[in-house]
This record gives C-alpha cells, structure tokens and sequence, in this order.
C-alpha cells in the first residue's frame, strides 16, 4: 500500500532527477545540465545512449546511438520514421524527430554487469515543423498538466503497480507461479532477493522505493515507489516496468503486467492516489469538514465518476482488464466513491492529524497494463472538467459493495464500470471531454485499435469453450 508523507511543490523543472542531478547542478540551465550530462558519461565509461519513448499503448519503444552522437542529437535530435509505431504517422507523413528530455538521463545499471555501458533519456516526439507531435502520449499529458497550471495546481500521482513472476517451461512462457506466497508472506516468498534487486536498479534510476512486498495471489508482488508530480510520476512509471522485465530475465523469470494472468486468482491493479497542490498546500484538504475533503476535491471526484466509463478504456485498455473487473475479487465494479471504503471505485484514505499534505483520492479501477501518460492525462482532465463546471459529487458510500446485488446497486443509486473492452471504448467514442484530452488523431487511433482488438476477441475460440462443449455437442 503506497502511503503519502507529504509534498514539496514541483514542476518539471524542480523535479528530482533521475541522473541524480542536485538542484543547485540543473539551475545552471540547459548548457550547465549538458556538460554535466557529459562529464558524467565519460565517467562511467558510457558506450551507448537509448533514446526512449512510448506508443499509445505504453510500449516503450527506443534508438540506440553511440555515445560519440549524444552532443549532436542534445543540440540537434534525433529523426525517426514514426509510420511503424502504434498510432503513430501514416507512411506518407513518417519523418519525425526525438527531442531529449535532459532531467531524464541515467545509466542503465544493469547495463554496467554486461559491459558496453549504455545510458537512457526519455524523449518528446516532435513533428518535421518543430511542433510537438499530438498523438506522443507524453505530449498528451502535458497539455493537461499545462491546463491545471493555468488555474494554479500542480497535479500529483502515486500509483502502486502489480506484477507477477513467472516460471518457463523449457523457455516457453507459461502463467506458471514462481512461488506459493500470498499476502505479505516471507517464509514461501522466493523473490524476496529479486525485488531487491528490482528496488536498487530503480535507485540507480532515480526512483524513490518505499515500499516491496508479495502480493495477494502466487507469484503476485507489488513495489510502491513515492509520488511525485504526474509528469515525473508517468516517466516513473514506464521506467518501473521495464525495469521489473530487465531483472525478471536475469533470473530466468517472466515478469509480466497482464492484468489477469490466472484464472480464479487475484489480478494485477496500479491503483492510483491524486492530489492538488497549490502555493505549496494540498488543497484538497480542509480542516471544516467532517471527513477534511475540501469542495474542490469533491469536484474533482465528481468529474471523475462523471467521465469514469471513458476512462476506463484507456486506465484498463485490454480485452484481459475486464476479466478483472468482476465480483468477487478486490477490484472494483460499481461507481462509487467512499472514506476508507476498499471496495468503493474512488477511495478517501484515512485522514491523520498532522498529515494535511497527506489528503488524497486513490482510484482503485486502473491496472498496469495501461500507457501511464495517458491514463494520467484523461484522470486529470475528468477532474478539471467537475472543478471547472463545479460538479456535485453523489453521497459517498462507506458500505461493502464488492458483492451487492442489482438491487442493492439501484437502492444506492450506483451504476457499474463496463463489462468489455466493446462498452468501454463505446463510452469513449462518445465522451467528449476525454477526446478532447486525447486530441483527435490518438482519440481515432485508440478506438480504431480497440474496436478490432474486441472484434478478433469475439471470433476466437478459446480453451474454455472446447473444454465445456467439445465432448458434449
């Protein structure tokens, strides 16, 4: 469980680097960055620098170049054809270019154990005119935070990512468990040493760990890392999953980010806690109120339910989410937000005195198979729209609905998140808010690819179905 200990206020600029660059190091500008950018490259003895960026579904994908182009390609970038990548350019319009984000750059450790030490930087994807390109999900979740800025806030995100690792079978892989561990175990536990692992490489990196456990379900762990402004946050978070894969492959394992790898078994979620800053004070709180929520937060809730079946197919973007999106498991169904209530889709986490900056809304829907950039961006924007519109949040629901039933549901007048990838991108056709957060071009692309992903699901005939009707019909 990801816990808040409070805020500082930050922009991308003042945000901690991942290098590991102090403050006072990045406020000799971007020439000042560069050198020592350099400086440390030859240092470490840098061979090569991956130049990193995502698809619209999160995969990251990358360029490598020899350390001896980096200078060039800071004052230059770097061009690519763009035509091959997810929702990305057609093949007539494919030459873009990567523009280095320098508080980004770091040594891949596990690069220093092979030898040709290769550093990274995250990149923007920028058009041949010099314009951000609109479907780079990095650019997306700027426009927003760009958005809050304007009204005075500073968005932050924490989100708590669950993986599992996975045996292979002669190198095939296969949801076959590392351990028998459940909940917090020790003595079952295996990875006990890789998760170690996992953390070091993300210090290496820059990334605050505060916590690593095993999860719930067999081969099931969760490694919590601190919040952050959402920018830095998103970056985090790409960074964590390929990570985890990086280190999962030294010991032979799969890690894997399936939402619901096993059947009859906990998924996987990346329950995710939001907070607004503003003059450096959490202004989603307020000492008048009961349960210290202030008005903007409540808001902010209501934008959220407001746009919730939208966002659910970008927060859960496979046909694999909505098989942990059922009764009975730990993930939530109904649109409901509650205090301290596990089960509700938004939850308020206990509020402690002394811990104003604490205050926070966590919800709970979003599994870790999505494109944090863009998950980030449509969360905000729901937000913004319940601030900006002064939407009323309904009563919050403070009872155990995992299990309630239609009727219960419609005595508490709540409704329930969408069953298929089909609904959910049908709620996305048809939101405009969150295609407005989209932009046109990644909005088109994502229902286009979403559409045919569920159509391709629909014909297939799975495992299941031969084992109920092939003997019997």
């Amino acid at each position: 469980m990801l816990t808040q200990t409070g805020a500082k206020r930050g922009t991308s600029s003042s945000r901690k680097k991942l290098s590991k660059l102090t403050r006072d190091e990045a406020a000799t500008g971007t020439s000042g960055l560069k050198d020592r950018i350099l400086e440390r490259v030859k240092k470490e003895k840098v061979e090569y620098i991956k130049l990193q960026f995502t698809d619209i579904t999160g995969i990251i994908k990358s360029l490598t170049i020899p350390v001896s182009k980096l200078e060039d390609a800071i004052e230059h970038n770097i061009w690519f054809d763009g035509s091959s990548i997810e929702g990305f350019t057609r093949i007539f319009e494919s030459d873009m270019y990567l523009k280095l984000d320098l508080n980004t750059f770091a040594v891949i450790p596990w690069s220093k154990e092979r030898g040709n030490v290769t550093a990274r930087f995250i990149c923007d994807v920028y058009q041949p005119d010099g314009t951000p390109f609109e479907g780079d999900p990095r650019y997306i979740l700027k426009k927003q935070i760009e958005r809050a800025e304007k009204l005075g806030f500073t968005f932050y995100t924490g989100p708590e990512l669950e993986f599992f690792l996975f045996r292979k079978d002669n190198g095939t892989i296969k949801p076959l468990p590392h351990d028998t561990g459940g909940y917090f175990d020790f003595s079952t536990d295996l990875a006990v040493e890789i998760r170690k692992e996992i953390t070091d490489a993300l210090s290496a990196f820059g990334i605050d760990v505060e916590t690593l456990h095993h999860e719930v379900a067999e081969g099931q762990h969760e490694i919590d890392f601190k919040y952050a402004d959402a920018l830095t946050t998103a970056d985090n978070a790409a960074t964590f999953k390929f990570t985890v894969k990086a280190i999962a492959q030294k010991y032979d394992l799969h890690a894997t980010f399936m939402p619901k790898p096993i059947a009859g078994q906990n998924g996987s979620g990346m329950h995710v806690h939001q907070s607004f800053f503003k003059d450096g004070k959490n202004v989603f709180y307020d000492e008048k109120t009961s349960n210290k929520l202030s008005e903007l937060a409540l808001q902010f809730i209501a934008g959220q339910l407001c746009h919730i079946k939208a966002i659910t197919a970008i927060t859960n973007p496979i046909v694999n989410s909505y098989k942990r999106l059922v009764a009975g498991y730990e993930a939530p169904v109904y649109i409901a937000w509650g205090e301290t209530n596990r089960s509700a889709l938004i939850r308020i986490p206990r509020y402690t005195p002394g811990r104003e900056a604490a205050t926070r809304c966590e919800l709970r829907s979003p599994d870790p198979s999505c494109n944090p950039y863009l998950a980030f961006a449509v969360m905000l924007a729901a937000g913004l729209d319940g601030i900006e519109n002064e939407m009323q949040a309904p009563e919050a629901v403070n009872e155990d609905i995992f299990h309630v039933d239609k009727n219960r549901a419609e005595e508490l007048k709540i409704d329930h998140l969408p069953q298929n990838i089909w609904e959910a991108t049908l709620e996305l056709e048809k939101d405009e808010v969150i295609k407005g957060a989209l932009g046109e071009h990644t909005h088109r692309s994502i229902v286009t690819a979403k559409k045919n992903e569920w159509l391709e699901y629909k014909a297939h005939v799975t495992q299941w179905e031969h084992n109920r009707y092939l003997k019997t019909y």
